[in-house]
């Protein structure tokens, strides 16, 4: 076994600008016009300074909170965490968290990280929110996977990553291994597809498998994409023979909050597989969507459920 390198940890202080250096400066003309519209939106330029690690300009500012909206590929909404939210501020009676924004049309401006706050600010009738204004817009696709306000499940992350992909993909044609950052892993591209197709779908039990048999595309986005829609159109087909199978033991008597998770380990090809190698996904899916229409039912014990355990049947 090959022996893990160690991460090398940066000497202290050793990066970036001191405290005395953030807004030393004069801003560039990029970041002076930025200012600028922020002032002709109704906005109000509170500082403009540089970030202290990676020297990048950007301008904290109290922007009109109608001017202000959510990246339309992020995560839906929690009512929940909205009202918990706004009783906290309402509690605390400050609004201590700014948002990231960066510039859009038409003189508003996308956070990829305040809906929820946003959403709060708004129930609460406020009239302005204060953000970290980035001037570059790419940064705002690259933040969603950076984004902890809300903890991802899986359902959320894939539906966002999905969203994120389509809207990349009608701005950027480049290949779609160079986008690694912004999605993550490519299984999440696949499952975020069937997700939005089918919000019960169960793509914990099949989240292991992928991870095995997807890979970042050459192709440019938009061909990429099609190819991962029509992955995604196999995995529900082969998600609707799987419920088949398991609707067959609940009728023989057995019931398990495991059962899904069972039959699809039983059809996984790759489950004696060792190594990292990447496996065909048109081959391995085949194999398990033909397995799970030869499943039979009649052949499952009790116990080969119970010791089984694994995932419930989503995560």
């Amino acid at each position: 076994m090959t022996a893990r390198k160690k991460k090398v940890k940066a000497e202290p202080a050793s990066r970036g600008l001191d405290a005395r250096r953030l807004a030393g400066a004069a801003p560039p003309a990029s970041v002076q016009h930025l200012a600028a519209r922020i002032e002709s939106d109704g906005g109000s330029v509170l500082a403009t300074y540089r970030d202290p690690l990676g020297s990048n300009w950007q301008i904290f500012a109290a922007l009109p909170l109608d001017r202000v909206q959510p990246t339309p590929y992020q995560r839906n909404l929690s009512e929940t965490h909205v009202e918990r939210l706004t009783k906290a501020i309402e509690k605390v009676g400050r609004f201590l968290d700014p948002i990231i924004a960066v510039p859009n049309v038409d003189g508003m401006y996308w956070s990829p990280n305040g809906f929820h706050r946003l959403s709060a600010l708004k129930a609460l009738g406020a009239k302005s929110i204060v953000a970290l204004v980035v001037p570059e817009p790419e940064v705002a696709h690259r933040i969603l996977a950076l984004n902890t306000e809300k903890a991802h499940n899986l359902r959320e992350r894939a539906m966002e990553v999905a969203r994120l992909a389509e809207g990349l993909a009608a701005l950027d044609d480049r290949p779609e291994k160079e986008f690694e950052l912004e999605f993550e892993e490519p299984s999440l591209v696949t499952l975020g597809f069937c997700y939005l197709q089918n919000g019960r779908f169960s793509g914990g039990v099949y989240h292991p498998v992928l991870k095995r048999c997807e890979r970042f595309s050459s192709a440019k986005l938009p061909n990429a994409l099609a190819t991962r829609k029509a992955h995604a159109e196999k995995l529900l087909q082969l998600n609707d023979a799987v419920n088949e199978a398991v609707a067959a033991l609940k009728a023989k008597g057995l019931e398990s909050p495991y059962l899904k998770a069972f039959v699809v380990a039983r059809l996984n090809p790759l489950r004696f597989s060792k190594g990292r190698t990447a496996h065909d996904f048109d081959e391995t899916i085949d194999k398990m969507l033909a397995g799970a229409r030869r499943f039979d039912a009649s052949k499952i014990r009790a116990d080969q459920v119970a010791r089984s355990g694994g995932a419930p049947e989503e995560s």
